[in-house]
């Protein structure tokens, strides 16, 4: 399983290599704000890069500081493991956005990646193209996880290898789970991994920022054919225990209102006749406003509280429109 960064220097003397690179003359205070480290872990990694055959020359004085003596490259594509993170998202997200003007840079790229690419970096890079699906609509920050977990999870769903989780609850309580990850998504602000747990026995969703180790159990699983993610996402967030559990009837068809409701909003059930909207809500103003929004006829079945909001924004409006 990858480790972190700031346990492995040679992540962090290939750093100060590339601010080397990057600069003619760099001084070691500026090395070592920048890196977060003290100056005399600078000189220690300076002398790490020196005993590799780097050519780092140290001046000193008022305008010393460090550079690479003359001619010295850095070999091709040398990347730390958030570096090669940092690479596989950036491609995916790219591709999420959909704009058909760079899908073939994106492919070209990504092909490029892979061939010259050292094979445990092609690795990675697969690995998240694969198995990662992102919400390209949702501009909320996220909630970061640490890299080792969203790359060990990646790898694992894309190898279906099952995994043990420690896992730790917004209540605070941790367990210990064995989990089949079928895919992780970005959505809601929020990075996930979607699997079976075999302690619940069901689909689970599990918040990346809220696992706190991750192994390789030696154990495989299949999953299931054409499983869509994000899909399983949106609605299990949509089923979340809330303040007012909401019955709506909407007087359109399924493709009308599934181009104008979120499907963390809520479920959509046409399978009585009628099309009906199942939700779980905290803010009931907040969803008046968004119906709204909505082109086409309703009805509230429950609960009454949603109606006299409704009542009350229809008031607001009618007040507005009266006094210009």
């Amino acid at each position: 399983m990858p480790t972190d960064n700031k346990s492995k220097p040679t992540s962090r003397v290939l750093a100060l290599l590339e601010l080397l690179q990057a600069k003619q003359q760099v001084s070691g205070a500026e090395l070592a704000q920048t890196m977060g480290v003290d100056a005399r872990t600078v000189r220690r990694y300076i002398g790490h890069l020196q005993a590799l055959g780097v050519p780092v020359q140290a001046r000193r004085g008022c305008d010393g500081g460090y550079q690479l003596g003359p001619g010295h490259k850095l070999p091709p594509l040398m990347f730390t493991q958030d570096e090669t993170l940092a690479l596989a998202m950036g491609l995916r997200a790219a591709r999420e956005l959909g704009l058909h003007g760079i899908l073939p840079a994106i492919a070209s790229t990504q092909a490029k990646l892979e061939r010259v690419s050292p094979k445990n970096l092609q690795k990675r890079l697969r690995d998240v193209s694969e198995v990662v699906a992102m919400e390209a609509r949702d501009g909320r920050s996220a909630a970061l996880p640490r890299s080792q977990e969203l790359l060990a999870l990646s790898a694992a769903a894309r190898a279906q290898q099952r995994v043990e989780l420690l896992y730790r609850a917004p209540s605070g309580e941790a367990s210990v789970r064995e989990v089949d990850v079928y895919g992780l998504a970005f959505r809601a602000g929020a990075w996930y991994a979607v699997g079976h747990c075999h302690l619940r026995r069901a689909l689970r969703c599990f918040r990346l920022d809220r696992v706190e180790a991750v192994e390789a159990r030696p154990a495989s699983f299949l999953r299931p054919k054409g499983f869509d993610v994000l899909g399983h996402l949106a609605q299990a967030i949509a089923e979340l225990p809330r303040t007012h559990s909401v019955q709506m009837r909407l007087h359109t068809d399924l493709a009308t209102a599934q181009r104008h409701i979120a499907p963390e909003l809520g479920r959509l059930d046409g399978s009585r006749g009628t099309l009906s909207l199942h939700a779980q809500i905290d803010d009931l103003a907040a969803l008046a406003r968004e119906i709204g929004r909505w082109p086409f006829a309703w009805r509230v079945i429950k609960p009454a509280a949603l109606r006299r909001e409704l009542q009350e924004l229809g008031e607001r409006l009618q007040n507005l429109a009266a006094h210009p």
